[in-house]
């Protein structure tokens, strides 16, 4: 059970989420929906990243689950994996990102992992993996790549500090 109870999901800001969700509110939206300013721009900026950025969905769901696994985001990774797997991603591969030995990986889903694992874990990234990732994705992509990593270290850990599991509704 989530630390905090659902909010009444009306009014202007709950319709915008609703709408970018195909109609439902996730138990993460009802979370956020205890503040409509954060609600609003959580809903404008994860719009974005999932629906606007040229970045490959692999990739992206990719980083979104390692991101998942780093931060022990249970309900982040239920709700991606089966995204990862659906944009191509080898189902047999899932497991391997919960460990390190990402050997059974490409290269570009291990520059990803990389990547992201730097994000997350150190917050610097070397210098030789940031020109690995833009030798990969080109400038936008990187920036894409850097954005998302970042937007899902905080969808991961407002849903862990909340204890939002997702199986609420």
């Amino acid at each position: 059970m989530a630390r905090l109870p659902d909010v009444d999901p009306a009014g202007e800001v709950a319709e915008r989420v609703r709408a970018r969700r195909g109609g439902n509110l996730t138990p993460l939206d009802r979370m956020l929906l205890h503040s409509e300013p954060l609600a609003d721009g959580w809903n404008t900026l994860l719009g974005a990243v999932r629906s606007r950025f040229e970045l490959a969905a692999d990739l992206r769901e990719l980083a979104i689950c390692r991101v998942a696994v780093l931060n022990d985001a249970d309900y982040e990774w239920r709700a991606h994996a089966p995204l990862l797997v659906a944009a191509g991603f080898p189902e047999d591969r899932l497991e391997s990102l919960r460990g390190d030995d990402l050997d059974a990986l490409d290269p570009a889903h291990r520059t990803v992992v990389a990547y992201t694992d730097a994000v997350t874990r150190d917050i610097r990234v070397p210098d030789a993996l940031f020109a690995q990732a833009r030798e990969l994705l080109g400038e936008r992509g990187t920036v894409e790549l850097t954005a998302t990593i970042a937007a899902y270290n905080m969808v991961s850990r407002f849903l862990v500090a909340l204890e939002v599991h997702g199986n609420e509704h």
